[in-house]
C-alpha cells in the first residue's frame, strides 16, 4: 500500500491510522488531562517501550503484580497519542503510568501546567533501526521497509512513523521541565536492572526495599516478559502483527546492529546522526562510528 494509505501527517509526523486518529489527537489535546502524580514514559519507537510498560506500574505499585498478569500492556499503560486512550482512562487509578512516542513540542497544554513526571528512554539508534526494521516487516499496520538499505535511507530521513530519530532526541533534551524529567538509557537498564529501578523509584518518590526491587527485576526480564501473554503482544490477531514473520520481543539485547550493517552502511549512518547533532550542548553516549564486529556483507 502507498504511504498515504497507511499513514497520516500530523505536524509532518506519519501516524499509522490503524492505530491514531484525528479524533484520538483531538481528544488528547482536549479532554484529556494529566494529573501531579501521572508517570509518563517517553521513547522513540522501539527503545524500550513495552519494557516502561512492563516497569512503570510495578514500581507506582511497589511491586503489585496484578497489572501485568491481567492488563494487556497497551491498555495498562496506554500511549497518549492512540485511539485506545479513550477507551481506558477512565479504568486507570492514580498514580496513573502512560507512554507516549510524542515530541516535546507536540505535548497537549494541561501536560505543561501539571507536575507530571517523565522518563526519557533513549536507545543507541543503530540498535533502534534494526528493531524497527524487524517490527515493519511483522507489522501490516506499517509500511513495508523495502530492502535493509532502503529502509536505512527511510530511517535518516525521517520516512518512517514518528520521524527522525535525532529531531525525537533533540526536542526531550531541550525542555525546561527541571526536576520532572530523567534520562536514562536502554543500555543502562540492560547492564544493571535493579540499578536502573532504584534510580526510577527514587525519581518517582517510591521507596522500594531491595526485595521489592528484586522482585521487580524477575518480571521484568526478557524471558519473564516473552512468555507473559499480557506483555508480548500475542493476543493482538495475527492480521495486524504476524509473529511468524518475526516475533515482536525478538532479542532484548545490545549490539544486535552488529550483524546487519556494513561498515561502508554505518559509515554513512552515523555520519548522518552526528551531522544533525552537530551544536548540541549534549554528548551521546555511544560511539556510533565504532565499527568493531560489523558484517562483512548486510542482511
Amino acid at each position: 500500500m502507498a504511504t498515504e494509505e497507511i499513514y497520516f501527517k500530523h505536524h509532518e509526523l506519519l501516524l499509522p491510522k490503524e492505530t491514531h486518529s484525528q479524533e484520538s489527537l483531538t481528544f488528547l489535546a482536549r479532554d484529556f488531562s494529566f494529573k501531579d502524580d501521572d508517570a509518563i514514559a517517553v521513547t522513540y519507537p522501539k527503545s524500550g517501550t513495552t519494557w516502561m510498560q512492563e516497569i512503570l506500574p510495578l514500581v507506582l505499585s511497589e511491586g503489585d503484580l496484578t497489572p501485568i498478569q491481567t492488563i494487556p500492556n497497551w491498555d495498562r499503560v496506554p500511549w497518549l497519542e492512540e485511539n485506545r486512550l479513550k477507551e481506558v482512562v477512565h479504568q486507570l487509578s492514580s498514580p496513573r503510568a502512560l507512554v507516549t512516542h510524542f515530541p516535546f513540542q507536540l505535548m497537549p497544554q494541561s501536560f505543561f501546567s501539571s507536575k507530571a513526571k517523565v522518563i526519557y528512554v533513549m536507545r543507541n539508534p543503530k540498535d533502534v533501526i534494526v528493531s524497527s526494521y524487524y517490527f515493519h516487516q511483522m507489522a501490516a499496520f506499517l509500511e513495508d521497509p523495502g530492502t535493509w538499505e532502503e529502509f536505512i535511507d527511510k530511517f535518516l530521513e525521517g520516512r518512517v512513523m514518528f520521524g527522525k530519530w535525532t529531531d525525537h532526541v533533540k526536542s526531550w533534551k531541550h525542555t525546561d521541565l527541571g526536576d520532572r524529567i530523567m534520562h536514562i538509557t536502554y543500555e543502562q537498564m540492560i547492564q544493571d536492572l535493579p540499578a536502573a529501578l532504584r534510580l526510577i523509584a527514587n525519581f518517582l518518590g517510591k521507596k522500594l526495599s531491595e526485595e521489592v526491587i528484586k522482585k521487580i527485576a524477575d518480571h521484568c526480564s526478557f524471558k519473564s516478559m516473552k512468555v507473559n501473554i499480557m506483555s508480548n503482544f500475542s493476543l493482538v490477531p495475527k492480521m495486524y502483527m504476524d509473529a511468524d514473520k518475526s516475533q515482536f520481543l525478538r532479542k532484548g539485547i545490545v549490539g544486535d546492529w552488529k550483524k546487519h550493517f556494513s561498515s561502508e552502511q554505518l559509515a554513512h549512518f552515523s555520519s548522518t546522526i552526528y551531522k544533525e547533532l552537530e551544536g548540541e550542548h549534549f554528548t551521546l553516549p555511544w560511539n556510533l562510528s565504532d565499527t568493531a564486529e560489523v558484517a562483512d556483507v548486510h542482511t
